[in-house]
């Protein structure tokens, strides 16, 4: 039993050992003042480049909100919807490059090797390609929608079922905020029809129904006045409203109509001066305050 016991014992002992001896190892690895001088020559490389990559998007987001300043006080012309536009790409751009580069640079201080990184990136991005087909629509649609300046950032537009106004275009997706304020994000590849209220006038259309009794003449006589100091009064009426004359015929009434053209995506608004207007006009005036009738319409947009 000697034998097999002082084994046994042995086996213990060499176990032991091993264990000492690879605490001490770590010991000496954490207590070396050469390893704490590398890992803090590491920790300050990887925030000295972290730093630098912030500060390089930071003076190039100044530099580019610059000139597209300096652009828009050019005396060519220059659409400034599609220059705001631009440059909230170009950020994006080169916020995307900078924080890439850094992130190479950080991996690199960690002790990899770039090199074969690189290439499994390349094979997998390869492979990751013929599965993001949707994200290369993507953005190869947002570049054709801003360079063909389809829409810019505050316009209104509609795309399928979603209105409202463009915030912001990116690479990838084009956010539209809601009259209500929901916001809504759309792929750029989902993107296939879009109407763009804001690019030309839109045109305020209302009908009103006046009795047969009423003189025609006269009736029209006192509109043109409403119209001409509601032209003078609102500065979205962009040109003196017309009456475009007698709509159609009733059974008791005939209907006038009436057209204003008016800044873009104003109609809305001008729609309710015209209402208003004529309303407290007529009331004013002891006449008969006549049913009046809306009819949205957009010109050009």
């Amino acid at each position: 039993m000697l034998p097999i016991l002082s084994a046994a014992g042995l086996a213990s002992m060499n176990q032991l050992t091993n264990a000492k001896n690879q605490l001490n190892s770590i010991s000496d690895y954490f207590t070396d003042p050469v390893n704490w001088t590398n890992w803090a020559g590491g920790i300050i490389k990887v925030l000295v480049i972290w730093i630098v990559g912030r500060i390089i998007i930071k003076i190039a987001q100044k530099a580019i909100t610059h000139m597209m300043v300096e652009r828009e006080r050019s005396p060519l012309r220059f659409d400034p919807r599609r220059t705001r536009t631009i440059g909230r790409l170009i950020e994006n751009t080169v916020s995307y490059v900078v924080n890439f580069i850094t992130i190479l640079l950080v991996v690199s201080q960690l002790g990899f090797n770039l090199g074969p990184l690189l290439a499994g990136a390349g094979v997998l991005g390869l492979a990751i390609g013929f599965g993001a087909q949707s994200m290369v629509k993507d953005v190869i649609t947002g570049f054709f929608i801003i360079f063909e300046d389809q829409f810019a950032v505050g316009d209104t537009i509609q795309t399928g079922a979603f209105k409202g106004t463009v915030e912001a275009i990116g690479l990838r997706v084009t956010t539209l905020r809601t009259w209500t304020g929901e916001v809504h994000i759309i792929p750029n590849g989902t993107i296939a029809a879009v109407t763009n209220f804001s690019v030309h006038n839109s045109l305020a259309v209302i009908d009103i129904s006046f009795s047969y009794e009423d003189d025609m003449e006269k009736t029209q006589q006192v509109l043109k006045g409403i119209l001409h100091n509601l032209h003078e009064a609102h500065e979205n009426i962009v040109k003196e409203p017309e009456i475009l004359g007698i709509q159609t015929l009733g059974d008791s009434n005939f209907t006038l109509r009436i057209a204003a053209e008016c800044k873009p995506n104003t109609q809305g608004t001008v729609t309710r001066v015209l209402n208003e207007g004529i309303k407290k006009a007529l009331l004013e005036k002891q006449m008969e305050v006549p049913k009046i009738n809306y009819s949205p319409t957009e010109k050009g947009g």
